[in-house]
């Protein structure tokens, strides 16, 4: 960990726990910071605080109360899950206390580079794509952030050598001052979490903190097809490298001849790629740049391509029963996912949906809807996913009270050849800790069918 007095001697809260918090905790304490943690679970149900206590942490649990802003702070790492709104963070913002994330903190912990990848769609499929190149590639990857794996726990042993592959959330990027990734890369930007950010303006302005601390050193990795994505990289001074599914450029990556090219270079035909799915493509092509940009061997990129068949709870295949295939795309969650899930397949589909219900409606799945054979649904937004359904033209729609359940349906609602796909299309926290228990529970009911 290289040694940092940014935080050294400083008073610190860690406002809310889960991996992040509790990774941040240690990172920070080992740094010599004086900390409280204040997380919403009840002290007697919250091993992680009980454990942070027992390392002499001020632990503060079961709310959020607003005395804690009595004592002062010179930094509160927040969960970025949390929202603003919280009233112990318009406190701090009124008094002028840095809000940050465990990203941020990351950055001044280590002396590797990152490369953040982060879009409303693709993240953990392009994350891994690009961890994997660089891996065959000989690069001594490293990754972390939203896919799993904290970002300060991963930087607190990296070295040089090391590229920290960091897959960020528009929440993660919110709490950054700092934070400059060698190579950014900005996916594509849809409706989504507006909940969270209030206005999609927010949300894009969100996304585009990934590249305002670039140098022209660095590298601005833009899906040029996004109007929003060209428009969120203009203020970054990073060097601009495009990819296009749907034009053929002089510069980046895109596709020409079916065949996958950067720069004028030929790099592999487009049938030898076995990931399913054309909206995989796009975050091929970023892939594909952000490994080249690091000298990565074609062999590697290649290899890659040929063998990698996608990541678990995204558009995951399960098995297949009695001619019936089983995907399992948890991690769709939002509509734009859900689209472009189901655009993947030509068979006839059978579609579970359904989960928490951020206040819009599902208008703009409809055209996609139209080639779903039946609608399974549950969780708080199936009454709108029915709407939805019944204006596609859908005849076979149910509604059932979970994703066990919705299998067992959907198996029965199938004929040979078809396709039964858990596509939610929305948030799992109405029913679920985690997108990853939705599909695991799908995953377990499919396996109790054979």
């Amino acid at each position: 960990m290289k040694n940092t007095l940014k935080f050294t001697n400083k008073h610190i809260l860690i406002l809310g726990l889960a991996k992040s918090g509790f990774a941040a905790a240690k990172v920070l304490l080992d740094l010599g910071t004086r900390l409280t943690v204040n997380d919403q679970k009840p002290f007697e149900e919250n091993e992680a605080a009980q454990e942070l206590e027992k390392m002499g942490i001020k632990v503060v649990c079961g709310g959020h109360p607003i005395e804690i802003m009595d004592d002062h702070f010179d930094f509160i790492v927040k969960n970025p899950g949390i929202p603003y709104t919280n009233p112990i963070l318009v406190k701090a913002i009124e008094k002028g206390i840095p809000v940050i994330t465990e990203v941020e903190l990351a950055y001044h912990i280590t002396p590797a580079n990152f490369i953040g990848i982060t879009g409303s769609n693709g993240k953990t499929t392009t994350t891994t794509l690009i961890f994997e190149m660089l891996k065959y590639g000989k690069k001594s990857p490293l990754i972390a952030g939203n896919i799993g794996t904290v970002a300060c726990e991963v930087a607190q042993t990296a070295n040089k050598e090391n590229i920290i592959v960091t897959e960020l959330s528009s929440f993660q990027l919110m709490g950054i001052e700092e934070f400059a990734p060698k190579i950014s890369v900005l996916l594509n930007i849809f409706d989504a979490h507006l909940d969270y950010h209030g206005t999609k303006e927010d949300y894009v302005k969100a996304k585009a903190r990934i590249f305002e601390n670039q140098t022209e050193e660095d590298y601005s990795v833009i899906n040029v097809d996004d109007k929003d994505v060209v428009s969120a990289a203009e203020g970054g001074r990073g060097k601009k490298i495009p990819f296009s599914t749907k034009q053929q450029l002089l510069t980046g990556a895109y596709i020409k001849d079916q065949a996958i090219y950067f720069d004028e270079e030929k790099i592999i035909e487009s049938k030898e790629i076995v990931l399913p799915g054309v909206h995989n493509l796009e975050n091929i092509l970023a892939a594909v740049a952000v490994a080249k940009l690091v000298d990565t061997p074609n062999r590697a990129i290649v290899q890659v391509l040929t063998t990698f068949t996608g990541v678990k709870h995204r558009l995951q295949y399960v098995t297949s029963i009695q001619n019936r295939k089983f995907y399992n795309d948890s991690k769709a969650t939002n509509i734009l996912a859900t689209k472009k899930a189901i655009s993947a397949f030509e068979q006839p589909i059978i579609l579970l949906a359904g989960g928490l219900d951020r206040g819009n409606e599902f208008d703009d799945l409809i055209p996609e809807l139209t080639r779903v054979k039946a609608l399974v649904l549950f969780g708080q937004t199936a009454k709108k996913l029915e709407r939805a359904g019944k204006l596609a033209g859908i005849e076979i729609l149910k509604t059932v009270d979970n994703v066990e359940a919705a299998v067992n349906t959907a198996y029965d609602l199938s004929n040979e050849g078809d396709v039964i796909l858990l596509s939610p299309a929305c948030a799992s926290w109405d029913q679920h800790k985690t997108f990853e228990e939705r599909g695991d529970i799908f995953i377990n009911a499919v396996h109790k069918l054979k």
